[in-house]
């Protein structure tokens, strides 16, 4: 009776740290697009590589976050997107594609996909904002906190993207924004 007893009251303890636990439901990049044509919705990419120290750190650190993960997965297809990879994109009808990926550079610097062309992404981590019909909104490069993504996400997800029309307006905004995930 003991030991039953002991087990539920740790079971009960532990709940709390495991059993709440959010996470971005990724998608890869032609799932996020058939999805998008029967439900839309907004895509944030996260251009990635293998080799990218920022972008561990973005995963590690930022996407764990339990409300960021739950704000993205109610208002985004979340896509992780390996720019240097060989995945074969669907993209508007074009078929886009790694034609120099080396597979024997899996694990470090290989050529760029032609979808991280396609967006004009040169750094990592990127991450790329699709409006409702697959339309390319904005890339932000660099690695960023929750709560300093968390200024982007709502930027987009909210529209309030389309009453920006200046960079003194965006300042403006990114003066005036409180953010509520906590780091």
């Amino acid at each position: 009776m003991y030991k039953l007893n002991h087990k539920l009251i740790l079971l009960i303890l532990l709940v709390p740290f495991f059993g709440n636990t959010q996470e971005i439901n990724w998608l890869s990049m032609n799932e996020a697009l058939i999805k998008q044509k029967e439900h839309p919705k907004k895509i944030m990419v996260d251009m990635y590589t293998t080799w990218c120290g920022p972008c561990k750190m973005l995963d590690r650190n930022t996407f764990s976050n339990p409300q960021l993960a739950e704000y993205v997965n109610a208002n985004f297809y979340a896509v992780k997107f390996n720019a240097e990879g060989n995945e074969e994109v669907d993209f508007n009808g074009q078929p886009l594609t790694n034609p120099n990926y080396d597979p024997a550079k899996a694990k470090r610097r290989n050529s760029k996909h032609q979808l991280a062309q396609y967006f004009g992404v040169n750094a990592y981590p990127t991450i790329v904002f699709l409006g409702e019909n697959a339309e390319f909104l904005a890339p932000i490069p660099g690695y960023r906190t929750a709560p300093q993504l968390e200024l982007y996400l709502k930027l987009f997800a909210e529209d309030l993207y389309k009453t920006i029309n200046s960079q003194e307006s965006f300042n403006n905004y990114a003066k005036s924004f409180k953010p509520t995930f906590t780091p």
